[in-house]
C-alpha cells in the first residue's frame, strides 16, 4: 500500500458520506470528519468516514466474484440478513477494487457477556434457507472457507520451522481433500457465509444485527458457518451454555447445517471444526513468529486441540450431508 493510498480511499469514502453540497464551506479546506483505519491488512484495508465505511479488498480479487457478492448482499431475499452495499459494482482505486458501505455499530469486544449469540445464529439459520440457484446472481462463486483454511496453512509452511508445527500440520493432514480446499465439497451446497465469527455482525441505526464482509461468501457446506464457535467450544474457549444457546437458536430458526431433531450435530460439524481450529493455530502460530513472541494461552490452546486431534481421525465427512437432508 503506498503513501498515497490511505488519502485517497478517503477521499472516496468523504464523496459518498457527503454527496452534495459538502457540509464544509471551503472544498479545498480538509473534511472534519473523523476517519478511523478499522483494518490494515495486505488482503483488506477498511476505513470509516462518517456514516460510510470503504473496503479496499485484495489487488487479486476477481471483479465477477466480487460483483457476485455484492449482488447477493444487495438482494431483496437477504436484506433481513447481510448488510447491503452502497453500489452493485467495485471501483478501481490503485489496482485495488474498492467497494462502499452504511457503518453499522459492531460487537462490542469489552463486553463478552453481551455477545449476540442468538442473533448470529438466526442471520445464519436465513441465510442457510436461501435456494441460491433460483434466487441469487449466477454465478455465485463457491463459499471460500476451506481455501482460506489452506492458505492459512500455506503461510505456516512459509513461516519456517516452529516447536508448535508439527501437530497443527498433522491435524491438517488427517482432514479429507474437500476440507484442504483440494476436491470440491460434499452436498448440500448452501449459501454461506465462509468466514463467520462474531466480528462479522454490525448493529444498524435502527438497531438490527446484519452480517457483514462478503468476501468468502458463495455456495458450499453451510456447517463451515457453525465450525468456528464448534472449534471454540471444542478447545474449551467457548462455554457450554454460550455454544449451546447458538446451537438451539439456530436449529430452532430452521438451519440447515445440523439435523434439527436434536440429534448430534457433530457428524456434521467435526470436520469443519478440525479444519477452522488448523486453520486459527497457523495462524497465530505465524503471528508469533512475525512478532518474535511466544504463543500466549489461547493460541497454545489451539495447538494442543490440533495435536488431540491428529491422534483421533475425523468422523467420515459423508455423515455430514446426510444428517442434514
Amino acid at each position: 500500500m503506498t503513501a498515497a493510498f490511505l488519502p485517497a480511499l478517503t477521499a472516496k469514502a468523504s464523496a459518498a458520506a457527503h454527496p452534495n453540497p459538502h457540509p464544509n464551506p471551503r472544498p479545498d479546506t480538509p473534511c472534519d470528519c473523523a476517519t478511523p483505519v478499522l483494518t490494515a491488512r495486505p488482503d483488506a484495508t477498511v476505513i470509516r468516514h462518517g456514516t460510510i465505511v470503504a473496503k479496499a479488498h485484495a489487488p487479486d480479487t476477481p471483479p465477477t466474484d466480487l460483483t457476485a457478492r455484492l449482488q447477493t448482499a444487495a438482494h431483496p431475499t437477504l436484506a433481513t440478513t447481510l448488510l447491503p452495499p452502497l453500489h452493485l459494482t467495485p471501483t478501481e482505486l490503485q489496482g485495488r477494487p474498492v467497494t462502499l458501505w452504511p457503518y453499522g455499530t459492531p460487537v462490542d469486544r469489552d463486553d463478552p457477556d453481551a455477545a449476540p449469540w442468538e442473533a448470529a445464529a438466526t442471520l445464519l439459520a436465513r441465510l442457510h434457507t436461501v435456494p441460491p440457484p433460483t434466487t441469487l446472481p449466477h454465478p455465485l462463486p463457491p463459499m471460500r472457507g476451506p481455501a482460506k483454511a489452506a492458505h492459512a496453512v500455506a503461510r505456516l509452511h512459509a513461516a519456517g520451522p516452529h516447536p508448535a508445527a508439527p501437530p497443527v500440520l498433522r491435524a491438517w493432514a488427517a482432514l479429507p481433500p474437500w476440507a484442504r480446499a483440494e476436491t470440491p465439497p460434499p452436498g448440500p451446497h448452501l449459501l454461506c457465509h465462509g468466514d463467520f465469527h462474531l466480528g462479522q455482525l454490525v448493529r444498524t441505526p435502527e438497531g438490527h444485527w446484519r452480517l457483514i464482509d462478503v468476501d468468502d461468501l458463495g455456495t458450499g457446506n453451510p456447517a463451515w458457518d457453525l465450525a468456528r464457535p464448534a472449534a471454540w467450544y471444542a478447545c474449551g474457549l467457548l462455554a457450554p451454555d454460550e455454544w449451546t444457546r447458538f446451537l438451539d437458536t439456530y436449529r430452532g430458526a430452521g438451519g440447515a447445517a445440523v439435523p434439527a431433531d436434536g440429534a448430534d450435530p457433530w457428524p456434521a460439524l467435526d470436520v469443519p471444526a478440525r479444519a477452522l481450529t488448523v486453520q486459527t493455530a497457523a495462524l497465530a502460530i505465524t503471528k508469533s513468529v512475525a512478532a518474535d513472541r511466544p504463543l500466549d494461552e489461547i493460541e497454545q490452546a489451539l495447538v494442543d486441540a490440533c495435536d488431540r486431534m491428529s491422534r483421533m481421525p475425523p468422523r467420515p465427512a459423508e455423515l455430514a450431508p446426510e444428517t442434514t437432508k
